[in-house]
């Protein structure tokens, strides 16, 4: 067939829009794009179709752009949705393909198709399309990426049936999408005014200030405010140096704790975060009696279901610069300082390490500069205050709650920024959800940390499980993982490992390991 294809539009569409990685595991509906791979595109496989979608979520997270995924028919896609809400959640821009068995072959049911191709992603992605004709699919995947792109950011998913990609398309005009949009002008006039006005104020800070390139501005007001800053609950990035002066440390998903730690602020300004992300039911009121509160937030759907406070809807720098450009506010005292965390002894030989242990000497030992990519539930209070981050975009942690991403999304971020030491730190029980990560780290080579915090369980649900009624101290059926072997799983699939039980060997096997050319994996037992 001469002429241009689908394919060829499909190709020409990605390279104007900066996408030359395409992240997949191909099944039979997904040859025909790979034939003939073109030299300048490369193809990053991964053993499953979760980790396909962990690490191109990390991808996009980390290069600002949308990330190409392509997955096979309904079993992939089924595969992939834990990472797929991950993406949701994470507000990460994803194009995301799905092969369909060949149109002339759907109206008998045929082996391996799709029968509900664009509802079985929902309502995980921002829009889903499996177009009328072939020659659709380059304009439902221009469609796609601008939808992907719109804040707030997230997943869309095109189903294309395999011989699509053979059939003749015309080339697709690419446009370009203004993503920006300004919050109401009269409202930011009073949020200026509400602050100047204001004697206690505090800030929350979320994801979307690091995502949005917001961090500089917003170190900026808080410290022209003297506000207190909170990072807020179960937010997955860092948006504000956690050694500034300022720092308040971390809200709790709990609502009357919130409260409780918010009290004596008489204005709550809450900054690419919800208001607020709770993990148990609570009661009474979600703020303090006499606080007002503001959400900035580029989420008009967060901003709808907030059940208090004033919100304004748009793009995070814009409003900041706004609100930077006003006269100087009358000068306020200093909030009292955050308490310093404690120094933590090694433990006695013989003793298993302490993850407080394990994490303050990472933070002695690794270059601020450096990004860790977090998926250790059972560890994040320790990480918090052993582990500070001080740099933007070097933290990266799920906002969904849901395991399997944090492995592959380490590989994405590492494979994105080549020349940065990424660290994934990892417990036992989380690892095992993505575990083949390992294999797509090996092959590309990348110089990269895999620390395994290995408890031998499911602590973060052993911990959790008084709120449910559980005696503090009573065994929860199912959370044991014993006998697992990390370091033969990582040597297995092309990585070097290594076992460290004691703190006498601790510092010197991380040094190392942080300073290797090539993805390493140290299982370290903690109590």
């Amino acid at each position: 067939m001469s002429g241009p294809t689908v394919r060829d539009a499909v190709l020409a569409l990605l390279r104007a829009h900066g996408i030359t990685t395409i992240f997949g595991n191909p099944g039979s509906t997904e040859l025909p794009l790979v034939r003939n791979f073109p030299p300048d595109f490369r193809y990053v496989l991964g053993l499953q179709e979760s980790v396909v979608v962990g690490m191109a979520d990390g991808f996009a997270q980390a290069t600002r752009n949308a990330a190409f995924v392509n997955l096979h028919s309904a079993a992939g896609v089924g595969h992939a949705m834990g990472n797929l809400f991950t993406a949701h959640k994470n507000r990460t821009p994803l194009v995301v393909t799905a092969g369909q068995q060949a149109r002339s072959m759907l109206p008998f049911e045929p082996f391996l198709y799709s029968a509900q191709a664009t509802e079985l992603p929902k309502p995980y992605v921002k829009w889903s399309c499996e177009p009328a004709r072939a020659e659709d699919v380059p304009l439902a995947l221009e469609r796609g990426y601008h939808v992907a792109m719109q804040e707030p950011r997230g997943p869309v998913l095109v189903s294309i049936p395999a011989d699509d990609w053979d059939r003749p398309a015309a080339p697709v005009v690419v446009r370009r999408v203004a993503q920006t949009t300004r919050p109401d002008a009269a409202l930011l006039a009073q949020l200026g005014a509400a602050l100047d006005a204001c004697t206690r104020p505090v800030f929350v800070i979320g994801a979307a200030v690091d995502r949005g390139g917001a961090w500089d501005p917003v170190v900026a007001l808080a410290e022209r405010h003297r506000a207190r800053v909170f990072a807020a609950p179960m937010s997955g990035r860092c948006g504000f140096p956690e050694d500034h002066a300022l720092f308040a440390g971390f809200l709790p998903p709990l609502r009357e704790r919130i409260v409780e730690l918010l009290a004596g602020h008489d204005l709550v300004l809450s900054i690419g975060a919800p208001v607020f992300t709770y993990h148990v039911e609570g009661f009474g009121p979600h703020l303090p009696e006499a606080a007002s509160l503001w959400l900035l937030t580029e989420d008009p759907t967060i901003a709808a279901w907030a059940p208090v406070g004033t919100a304004l809807v748009g793009g995070l720098q814009p409003a900041l610069a706004e609100l930077l450009e006003r006269p100087a506010p009358p000068p306020r005292d200093a909030p009292p300082l955050r308490s310093a965390a404690p120094h933590i002894a090694p433990p006695p030989p013989g003793e298993r390490l302490s993850v407080a242990f394990v994490l303050q000497t990472l933070a002695a030992l690794r270059d601020p500069a450096s990004i860790v990519v977090e998926e250790a539930p059972s560890a994040r209070t320790v990480m918090q205050r052993h582990l500070p981050f001080t740099c933007s975009e070097t933290f990266y942690t799920m906002c969904s709650g849901g395991l399997g991403w944090g492995l592959p999304a380490a590989v994405g971020i590492a494979l994105a920024r080549p020349q940065a030491k990424v660290i994934a730190l990892i417990g036992d029980g989380s690892s095992l959800y993505a575990i083949q990560a390992l294999w797509s780290a090996a092959q590309l080579q990348l110089p990269m940390t895999f620390l395994i915090l290995n408890n031998g369980r499911y602590a973060a649900l052993q911990d959790f499980a008084p709120v449910f009624g559980f005696a503090r101290d009573e065994p929860v059926p199912g959370t044991a993982l014993p006998d697992i072997d990390f370091v033969g799983l990582a040597r297995a699939q092309g990585c070097e490992a290594q076992r460290v039980k004691d703190a006498a060997s601790l510092a010197e096997v991380l040094r190392a390991a942080l300073a290797a050319p090539r993805p390493t994996l140290i299982d370290i037992e903690v109590a």
